[in-house]
């Protein structure tokens, strides 16, 4: 009795979540298939990929966690069936992320020189300079695309994102083909080419997305008719409110995970490029979680607006119990398959990088056996943090994140990853230790929250 109060809501649950999956997935499969091509280049090639995308990454974090303070506002709106309160949230929340976006484009390019001070390999640092400036400028439609998407998963359209993104990245995917390799009579550009494919393809996801939310009915009069520049200073303070710490707490995680890439690049670009190997692999299934999260916020968000606090509860921890089975599966697949997957990304046939190759997939190897056990603190920390999204509960979960990467994970993966310890393996116990902390307090978090607003709800 007590599973079946779980799992009936497994059914919506997935439903909401698998468009926001299969987009995320879209998103990083194409990053799969850029390491893929990329690695065929060579070592340096891809270790350059995975040095430029460390600097995106810091930054985009900081946009997709500044947008989704749009969702809960938008969920929280919908419920109680006030539009103006929806169309207040998302207008002003598309102000702040497009100016947010212009100036995340400024700082990559004067944080350029930073790569020449960090110890990383000099043909990497020459490699990945040109690479980083079209994709920096390529933020500034991913930012403003995921104000959209965020306001459409807080209507509960999550299918349009999900359409937007998989028609960018088959478009991105064939770009890439073309330019990197020199197809077609265009010519051979590199890891180039990957950054245009990358630039070009996120401008058309932008605007198809626009395209088919102003076809809906449901959110035709949201996107349509926007007065950008009519603002209040309360709503752009109460989106400020919740998107700054949301921010910081993408910040806080993926600048770990960018800590153990630039760590790896001191080891060498064999460990570089190993790291970016089992990075991409278990990014993809984190996409799962990811799509749970957003899920969590909707429900999460619906459910603060009818004040039904008990169902709040019990259909957060459905997402929790849903997101562990993903989670257990995933692990097992990494442990049973992690000598085959690394070698997808590299050219076991070119003779000249044998020995180079041979080493990236031993070491790529045993990160996923690390990668395999932090599945599941990783899937449980993001869900949670999802749910108390909903619930607009931003500082303290913040708070708990800095604690857990910074305090807690960065310092062993510190310490563990220098060559004379443990290496790429140390890196990645720390980044276990981190996401384990962070699941663990953001978990007793919620349980805090959501007794005691049934308790208040009940008096």
């Amino acid at each position: 009795m007590v599973f079946s109060n779980y799992t009936k809501e497994f059914s919506y649950n997935l439903k909401l979540a698998y468009p926001v999956i299969l987009g995320m997935l879209g998103h990083t499969f194409v990053s799969f298939v850029d390491n893929v091509m990329v690695g065929q280049l060579g070592a340096a090639e891809l270790a350059a990929v995975s040095l430029g995308n460390s600097f995106i990454f810091i930054a985009m974090s900081i946009g997709i966690g500044f947008s989704t303070a749009i969702t809960p506002l938008v969920a929280e709106a919908d419920a109680e069936g006030n539009f103006d309160k929806g169309k207040s949230a998302f207008k002003h929340g598309l102000f702040l992320c497009t100016v947010l976006s212009l100036l995340l484009f400024g700082l990559l390019l004067l944080a350029k020189p930073l790569m020449y001070i960090m110890d990383q390999p000099e043909e990497v640092v020459v490699l990945a300079l040109p690479y980083l400036d079209l994709v920096a400028f390529s933020l500034v439609p991913l930012i403003v695309f995921q104000a959209f998407k965020q306001f459409s998963d807080g209507l509960s359209l999550t299918k349009y994102p999900m359409y937007a993104t998989i028609i960018a990245n088959i478009l991105n995917v064939i770009i890439n083909y073309i330019l990197i390799f020199g197809k077609f009579g265009f010519p051979e550009m590199g890891i180039v080419g990957a950054a245009v494919g990358t630039l070009v393809s996120r401008f058309i996801m932008l605007f198809y997305l626009w395209f088919l939310l102003s076809k809906r009915e449901k959110s035709r009069l949201y996107v349509t008719g926007i007065k950008f520049f009519t603002l209040t200073k309360q709503a752009l303070k109460k989106l400020t409110n919740l998107g700054l710490p949301s921010a910081m707490q993408m910040f806080f995680e993926v600048g770990i995970f960018t800590a153990a890439i630039w760590l790896s690049g001191t080891l060498g670009r064999n460990s570089q490029a190993a790291n970016q190997i089992a990075l991409n692999l278990s990014s993809m299934t984190f996409m799962v979680a990811m799509g749970l999260s957003v899920a969590a916020m909707i429900r999460v968000g619906n459910q603060k607006g009818l004040k039904d606090f008990k169902a709040l509860k019990r259909i957060a921890e459905s997402i929790f119990f849903l997101g562990f089975i993903f989670a257990v599966v995933f692990a097992l697949i990494f442990v049973m398959f992690h000598d085959l997957l690394p070698t997808l990304y590299v050219d076991l046939d070119n003779p000249t990088d044998a020995l180079d190759t041979a080493e990236v997939v031993k070491i790529a190897a045993t990160l996923l056996l690390a990668a395999a056990v932090f599945q599941i603190t990783d899937s449980l920390q993001v869900i949670v943090l999802g749910a108390l999204r909903g619930l607009q509960d931003v500082y303290i979960p913040t708070l708990i994140t800095f604690i857990a990467y910074w305090l807690i994970g960065f310092p062993i993966s510190y310490y563990l990853g220098k060559s004379n310890a443990y290496g790429s393996l140390g890196i990645w116990l720390g980044l276990l230790a981190g996401l384990s902390s962070a699941a663990i307090l953001l978990y007793i978090r919620f349980q805090y929250l959501t007794k005691r607003l049934i308790l208040q709800d009940q008096n």
